[in-house]
């Protein structure tokens, strides 16, 4: 055999060229594979000769990745393309002890770290100049090509290396890669023909699909060739996600990662290899994330690579990590860190390229220019087109969302004392997909079980697990998935009832139908509604306007009364959730009715024609920039202060409830609140807030009057509610007069609603007279007695341990709300560090008491 002419190039080309037809085959024979003419000549050779059987398969491996270094798309057709290649190399390992020899092939894995092969720089050849130039034009073609490409050098140790250097790296970055001119060039003038686009995609993903399927068919075959095979081959892929540990930023470095193909490819193949346990999350052992030995570095939780866990402060278990079955845990956390550096990464990256084009788009038609025509909006949009081609396939989609229910069931029913080791971005990434396919794949959502998604949802928002979750943003993300995916009869999404309603429970939505929801998620929303206030300013107006529909929606069932009911034992977590209210509507009022009066003037403005002709087109352009400003905001803030009057209405309606809002801490803020808003809509200057097609701007003045006379309503009967009405510097007897006489015609309450309503300026007059009786009582009372900041008549003296100050409970509480520090030394201060100044309460009693005896024995003279 050694004698013959090219023997192991005629052998590669021979898998090659019969590995896609069956009938002229060499790996099956009469009798199945072991008979074949292939099977014969290995066995042949390793009875002769077991060192020159491995020279040959090597050698034959390595021309099959030659030919595959010079593919990059499924499209590709050289040496027969990418598939053809990759069916030969199948082919090689279907004899299992060839498989075994595959991974003995030069550079099957990267150099390790730390080695001078792993820092040593390469650079990637440039394409070759046109045939037939000068030498002249050859030099000038190669500086041009060079500035065009910027640096193209990487480190042996890398993902450009991988995909370069590497065999397996070569198989998987074959794809439809989005930024490859030979696929977007399937997308020409996408805009035009959408017939055209699907067709294109179809064909895409039907020849990416037949790709990805031998992949898979040439790794599980490799696997399943023994230890030799399996050992180097799982290295691979932790290799290769240790090297794309920079994927996930938002414009990866492209001399240090792979290309998402690449990634995305890998992430197909080990979501094929945990289909066997896809259904049985008890199979996953949850002390795999905290073994370096088994985990190889893609789990570390220190250094630049560090990968943050729900709880960095949990403690390490002390249990040893020996699972029955390591091949499960290992493929199950591959999988997991894989998706969060592919799909999710990519789901990300395509929502910003969407938003691109969608205001590239809108741009262009506010300047009446042909969108269709122009080249950069066509350029962008092929790129959406290819992005989606792998990224939105079905398969993808329904696998996706398979292993995350899965990662959700584990999760579940993980230990206690594991799961604050478990990696952050484990759930985010639950969260993040779950929230993409209901805007881009919601009809693939339905051929999959999401039950355990939402479970794990309810029991990481509840009050037992907001300890080890600490990570505000995140839990954030928690709510909204409650929202997008599982509360129903949306009108902004298209997610199936399929989705959000339990098959188990007769079609219930899950919200109505679990159990833990029942039992905790209504306090869960109430202490996620406080915690929002941390995220981003926009971001919290989102995340708040969707907790609100929640609670909103839970209150309408009778499943969850019992757990609102329940919320009032915890007075902490409710006044959090209280002062959340109070601050939010305080701030998107004073937002919004700025706003509305400046909107109001532009459109006025741009009715006079005479007056928007006059102006230059760069005033114009600044108007008109400020006044898309302003829309953004109040379109932005509207619906919040909407859904939170409600929310605030149907809690004012039970007792216990309204019992806690009229707590001396919470009742100011709640009465100067509602007062403030009451000016704003019906005061002075109610006429500036009237606005072109105010519905556009969710703006709906005659609802907000109704929910907020409605709370008043519900308080008009509550004497400290009278006394903080008078009080408060917003309220003036007209003002309530001319709201009452406003709700009575237009008939918006109810008749008791109503009646109460009325009755509370007479109610708040009597209660003013009082006032004023005390307060004189109060104007020579020792400096002692007054609240350091407010100068007011202290109720109830309180010690601050930091700073040995005395201030009243109330003055204290309301501040600490928002800033955990004493105010006389910023010192950290909690509620339960006062203590109670009793001596002081004492004597200020006997004072008060003395008081009101000399003055009743003055009116008696």
């Amino acid at each position: 055999f050694q004698l013959g002419k090219d023997c192991i190039l005629q052998l590669a080309q021979c898998l090659s060229s019969t590995s896609l037809d069956p009938a002229s085959s060499i790996t099956l024979g009469v009798s199945g594979k072991n008979s074949s003419f292939y099977a014969c000549l290995c066995e042949e050779l390793l009875s002769q000769d077991k060192e020159a059987f491995e020279r040959v398969i090597v050698g034959v491996v390595s021309i099959i990745s030659d030919n595959l270094s010079k593919c990059d798309t499924v499209l590709d057709n050289t040496n027969g393309g990418g598939l053809v290649q990759v069916s030969a190399l199948t082919a090689v390992c279907s004899f299992k002890k060839a498989a075994a020899v595959v991974p003995k092939v030069d550079n099957f894995l990267l150099p390790a770290a730390g080695t001078s092969q792993a820092s040593k720089k390469k650079t990637a050849p440039l394409p070759p100049p046109p045939a037939g130039a000068t030498p002249q034009q050859q030099q000038i073609y190669r500086m041009m090509v060079a500035m065009s490409h910027g640096s193209q050098s990487y480190l042996g140790r890398s993902g450009p290396a991988l995909e370069k250097e590497t065999l397996l790296g070569r198989v998987m970055k074959i794809g439809t890669p989005m930024n490859n001119p030979t696929i977007t060039s399937q997308f020409q003038n996408a805009a035009r023909s959408r017939s055209e686009v699907k067709k294109s995609t179809e064909n895409l993903r039907r020849q990416l699909k037949i790709y990805q399927d031998s992949v898979y068919s040439l790794v599980k075959a490799l696997i399943t060739a023994g230890e030799g095979g399996r050992k180097p081959v799982m290295q691979w892929f932790t290799d290769a996600l240790l090297v794309n540990f920079g994927a996930t930023a938002l414009r990866p470095d492209e001399t240090k990662v792979s290309n998402p193909q690449t990634l995305q490819n890998i992430s197909v193949v080990l979501l094929r290899l945990c289909e066997p346990f896809m259904n049985d999350p008890s199979r996953i052992h949850p002390g795999f994330v905290s073994s370096p030995e088994h985990h190889g570095g893609i789990f570390v939780n220190s250094g630049d690579n560090a990968v943050p866990r729900l709880n960095d402060n949990g403690e390490t278990p002390s249990d040893p990590y020996n699972p029955k079955n390591t091949f499960i845990p290992l493929t199950f956390f591959l999988c997991v860190r894989s998706l969060t550096l592919s799909v999710v990464a990519s789901a990300a990256y395509h929502t910003n390229i969407v938003r691109q084009v969608n205001h590239m788009g809108w741009v262009l038609r506010q300047r009446n220019a042909n969108v269709l025509a122009d080249p950069n909006f066509n350029n962008y949009l092929s790129r959406q087109c290819a992005s989606e081609v792998s990224l939105l396939a079905p398969e993808m989609t329904v696998d996706t969302l398979r292993f995350f229910n899965l990662s959700s069931g584990f999760l579940l029913q993980v230990a206690d004392e594991f799961l604050p080791g478990m990696p952050e971005h484990m759930v985010e990434d639950v969260c993040d997909y779950v929230v993409f396919a209901t805007r881009f794949a919601p009809r693939d959502m339905e051929r999959v079980d999401l039950g355990n998604i939402f479970k794990t949802v309810v029991k990481l928002l509840s009050p037992k697990y907001a300890a080890t979750m600490r990570n505000y943003n995140l839990r954030a993300k928690l709510g909204d998935v409650l929202h997008d995916v599982y509360l129903p009869d949306k009108k902004d999404n298209d997610v199936p009832s399929a989705v959000t309603c339990d098959p188990k429970a007769g079609g219930l939505p899950y919200l109505l139908s679990d159990s833990s929801a029942q039992d905790t998620l209504a306090p869960s929303l109430l202490l996620l509604y406080g915690e929002v206030e941390h995220t981003g300013y926009y971001e919290k107006m989102t995340h708040r306007a969707k907790i609100a529909s929640l609670l909103q929606y839970l209150w309408e069932s009778h499943e969850h009364r019992s757990a609102f009911k329940r919320i009032t034992q915890n007075k902490d977590s409710f006044i959090k959730f209280a002062n959340g209210i109070m601050n939010e509507m305080n701030s998107l009022i004073a937002s919004v009715m700025e706003k509305l009066p400046e909107i109001r003037r532009v459109h006025e403005q741009m009715r006079n024609s005479e007056e928007w002709g006059g102006l230059s087109d760069e005033q114009r352009e600044t108007i008109t920039s400020r006044h898309e400003e302003n829309e953004h905001e109040v379109k932005q803030a509207l619906p919040l202060c909407n859904k939170t009057l409600k929310m605030l209405g149907f809690l004012s309606t039970d007792n216990d409830i309204r019992s806690l809002f009229l707590l001396e801490e919470m009742c100011p803020r709640l009465v100067n609140m509602l007062l403030h808003v009451m000016t704003k809509l019906i005061g002075a200057r109610g006429m500036e807030l009237k606005v072109d097609n105010p519905e556009s701007y969710n703006f709906r003045p005659r609802e907000m009057l109704t929910d907020l006379c409605s709370i008043f309503s519900c308080y008009a009967d509550a004497s400290h509610f009278q006394e903080h009405c008078a009080k408060s510097g917003y309220y003036t007897e007209d003002l309530m007069n001319k709201a009452v006489k406003t709700c009575a015609k237009l008939n918006t309450l109810t008749t008791e609603n109503m009646e109460l309503f009325a009755s509370l300026p007479g109610k708040v007059k009597l209660v003013s007279k009082n006032i004023q009786d005390d307060e004189a009582l109060f104007v020579d009372a020792p400096d002692e007695f007054l609240d350091p900041l407010m100068c007011t008549f202290m109720r109830d003296p309180v010690l601050l341990p930091t700073s040995n100050t005395i201030i009243d409970r109330a003055t204290i509480t309301q501040h600490l709300l928002n800033d955990p520090h004493d105010p006389f030394n910023r010192k950290e201060l909690t509620v339960d560090m006062i203590e109670p100044a009793t001596e002081l309460k004492q004597r200020m009693a006997e004072w008060v008491a003395g008081k009101r005896s000399e003055r009743d024995n003055k009116m008696q003279e």
